[in-house]
C-alpha cells in the first residue's frame, strides 16, 4: 500500500494537511533538539522529512539515520538526499536503510534521540515498536512520537472527523490513484490508535520516564516525549 503511494507521498501530505505537517515536524525538532553529535534515529521515516529536519537542526554535524520498511519510500528519500548533496559540501551525514521497526538492526543504546512521525500506528505491534525504540536509545536520551490524533473540541472535532472520514479519503484516492485504499486506511488507523494518556502509559510500561504529550493544531496531531532513565 505504501509502496503504491510513494511517488506522490510528499505532495499528498502537504496538500491534505494544508502544509501544516511542516510545522508539526518543526515543533518536534524544537521540543526535542539534538544535544551534541551523538546519532539520531528516525524510524518509519517514509521519504525522510523528519530525518531531514533533524539533520538541518544539527547543521549537518549530527549523524541521522532514517529507517523504513518500504523500499519505494526510501528510494524517494535517497533522491531527496542526492538533491541536497553537492561536490563542495560533500556527503551529508544522513543515511537511509530498510529495516523493520520491530527488529531494528542496531546495537543497544546507540542513539541520543529515537523518533517517529506518523508511523508508529502503522507498526503491527505498537508495544514491540516502542520497546525497540527504547532499546536503541541511549540512557538519558529521548524518544519522540509525533502522531495524528482526534481534536477534543466538540464543534471543531465534529467538522474535522467528517472531513477526515469522508472528504480526505476521496481526495486522496482520486489524486494518488493507487489500487489499495491508503487514504481510507488513514482515518481508520488513527481512530484505533491509542492517544493521550493511554499512549504515554504504554511508553512508561516500555521503560520510559518523564513522559508528556502536547496537542498541536487544535489536537489534529500530538507530540509524545519520554526519557530513557540514566540508570
Amino acid at each position: 500500500m505504501f509502496g503504491e503511494i510513494a511517488h506522490r507521498y510528499d505532495f499528498m501530505n502537504h496538500l491534505l494537511s494544508g502544509g501544516v505537517d511542516h510545522y508539526w515536524r518543526w515543533r518536534t525538532v524544537r521540543a526535542v533538539p539534538p544535544r551534541g553529535e551523538a546519532p539520531i534515529l528516525d524510524i518509519c521515516t517514509g521519504t525522510g522529512d523528519l530525518a531531514f529536519a533533524y539533520w538541518k537542526k544539527g547543521r549537518g554535524r549530527t549523524p541521522v539515520v532514517g529507517a523504513d520498511f518500504t523500499h519505494e519510500m526510501l528510494t524517494h528519500a535517497r533522491r531527496k538526499l542526492s538533491a541536497r548533496s553537492s561536490p563542495s559540501s560533500g556527503e551529508p551525514s544522513i543515511a537511509f536503510l530498510e529495516a523493520d521497526a520491530q527488529r531494528l538492526p542496531f546495537e543497544d543504546e546507540e542513539f541520543q534521540i529515537v523518533c517517529v512521525a506518523f508511523g508508529l500506528r502503522n507498526v503491527a505491534d505498537t508495544r514491540a515498536g516502542l520497546l525497540e525504540m527504547v532499546r536503541v536509545c541511549r540512557r538519558g536520551g529521548r524518544v519522540a512520537v509525533l502522531e495524528f490524533s482526534t481534536p477534543r473540541n466538540r464543534i471543531f472535532g465534529g467538522v474535522y472527523r467528517w472531513y477526515f472520514r469522508h472528504v480526505l479519503p476521496r481526495i486522496g484516492q482520486l489524486l494518488a490513484r493507487n489500487r489499495e485504499s491508503a487514504y481510507r486506511y488513514l482515518p481508520e488507523s488513527v481512530e484505533e490508535f491509542p492517544e493521550g494518556g493511554e499512549l504515554t502509559a504504554l511508553m512508561e510500561d516500555c521503560g520510559l520516564t518523564e513522559t508528556s504529550f502536547r496537542r498541536l493544531t487544535w489536537g489534529i496531531s500530538t507530540l509524545y516525549v519520554g526519557c530513557k532513565p540514566s540508570r
